[in-house]
């Protein structure tokens, strides 16, 4: 019943994923909107999302949400909130992490020379082809090529794992202390008007009571005198 009536295509699915069709604002809107009113205790929440953008600055591509939700269990918090947390690594944030966190890595390993963004981009890229190229060769009688990989491995994905450990965990801890106390505050305004609405509610049912006439005739009168029978006539 909820199933759409036409399919969406890998091609429009692909599509979504890089740029949404209600635009990036509106992907934003709504994860926040599902955040906000998940059933769960604030902290629990706080630590999930904190779970969920703390694997958005790991190169761990194609596994951010295992990766959240194993987190989130580890940490106690809420597991859905870190799935909707990875929106923080989308393909707009994605270039701003990588470079931010492969420069980190690389000076703190003491890796001679700085990469250009394009390069460190355009590597992932490739480091991804080779890498589904090599696995296609399982079934098939291809030889696998791992040697720019394991330069790949070295140069970029080490550090940018280094980076992102140490850049992910200080926005992690950050976004749980700055989310907690919103999550409270929305909590207790929701319960607040939820118990507005139920006071309305019982207000009105008491009106209506007081204004129904009882069972044994109308309110504040003699009860009505029954019709004449024929017998009567």
């Amino acid at each position: 019943m909820f199933k759409r009536r036409k399919p969406r295509s890998y091609g429009q699915m692909a599509s979504d994923m890089i740029y949404p069709r209600g635009g990036w604002r509106r992907a934003a809107t709504y994860v926040w909107h599902r955040l906000r009113r998940l059933p769960d205790q604030p902290h629990r929440i706080g630590r999930g999302v904190a779970a969920g953008v703390f694997v958005s600055f790991t190169p761990l591509f194609g596994f951010h949400f295992l990766s959240a939700a194993g987190v989130a269990w580890l940490i106690g918090g809420n597991i859905l909130a870190a799935l909707l947390a990875t929106f923080v690594g989308n393909p707009v944030t994605f270039p701003f992490i990588a470079v931010i966190c492969v420069g980190l890595g690389r000076e703190i390993l003491g890796l001679p020379g700085d990469l250009e963004p394009q390069r460190i981009l355009s590597e992932i890229t490739l480091a991804g082809v080779e890498l589904w190229q090599n696995l296609r060769t399982v079934l098939s009688s291809e030889r696998a090529h791992w040697g720019r990989f394991h330069e790949f491995f070295e140069q970029i994905y080490w550090p940018y794992m280094v980076g992102g450990v140490i850049i992910g965990l200080a926005v992690s801890i950050a976004a749980h202390y700055l989310t907690v106390p919103v999550f409270r505050a929305y909590q207790r305004r929701r319960e607040k008007k939820m118990a507005e609405r139920i006071a309305r509610v019982r207000a009105r049912a008491e009106i209506v009571t007081t204004a129904t006439p009882g069972a044994d005739g109308q309110k504040g009168g003699a009860a009505p005198r029954p019709a004449d029978s024929p017998r009567d006539i």
